[in-house]
C-alpha cells in the first residue's frame, strides 16, 4: 500500500462497533476499510488528492464512528439517503460537501469506491412525486451523480497523491 499518513483521528473504534454500524446500514464493510477506520476514525489523510473523470478531488476526512458527533456515519447516511442511489454507503467526505462511498450495487461482498457529487442531486421522492418519474427512473437519475474511483478501499488509498506527483 502506498505510504499514507493519517492526521487528527478521533478515538479509536472497535471492530464490533464498525460491524454494528455496517449491520444497521444493511451492508458488510470490506476488511481493509474496517482495519483502517479502527485506528483512523474521523482522520484526515495525506496525500489527499485523487482523480475523478480527469478532475482533481480532495479526500477530506473519514466519517466518524463517534455517536455524539453530528458527523456520525449513521447520521450522515440518513442525512443523504434520500438523494444517494440505492446500495451506496458514504465513508468519507470532501471539503465541498461531496461524499466518497462504497457502491454495493454490483457486488455485495466487494463494493467499488465511488465519488458522489452533491451538485444537482435531487431527493428521489421529489423526482417521483413532482417530476412524474418512476422509482426506477429516479434511481437511474440518482446514479448520474456517482462516479467510479477504484475497485477497493486499498486501491483507492493507493491512488491518493500530492500535487507534485
Amino acid at each position: 500500500m502506498r505510504n499514507v499518513k493519517w492526521r487528527s483521528p478521533d478515538e479509536p473504534v472497535t471492530r464490533e462497533a464498525v460491524e454494528t454500524v455496517a449491520e444497521e446500514l444493511g451492508v458488510k464493510f470490506p476488511l481493509d476499510y474496517i482495519e483502517c477506520v479502527m485506528e483512523n476514525n474521523g482522520a484526515h489523510v495525506s496525500p489527499e488528492l485523487f482523480e475523478v473523470e480527469g478532475k482533481e478531488k480532495i479526500f477530506g476526512t473519514l466519517i466518524t464512528y463517534d455517536k455524539d458527533d453530528d458527523e456520525f456515519i449513521v447520521n450522515v447516511f440518513k442525512d443523504y439517503n434520500d438523494t444517494l442511489p440505492e446500495k451506496v454507503i458514504p465513508f468519507a467526505c470532501d471539503p465541498g460537501g461531496n461524499l466518497i462511498c462504497f457502491d454495493y450495487k454490483e457486488n455485495e461482498e466487494r463494493p467499488v469506491i465511488v465519488f458522489w457529487n452533491h451538485e444537482g442531486a435531487a431527493e428521489k421522492v421529489v423526482l417521483v412525486n413532482n417530476e412524474g418519474m418512476t422509482e426506477e427512473q429516479a434511481e437511474k437519475t440518482a446514479r448520474r451523480n456517482i462516479f467510479y474511483v477504484a475497485d477497493s478501499f486499498t486501491a483507492f488509498l493507493n491512488k491518493l497523491r500530492d500535487r507534485e506527483d
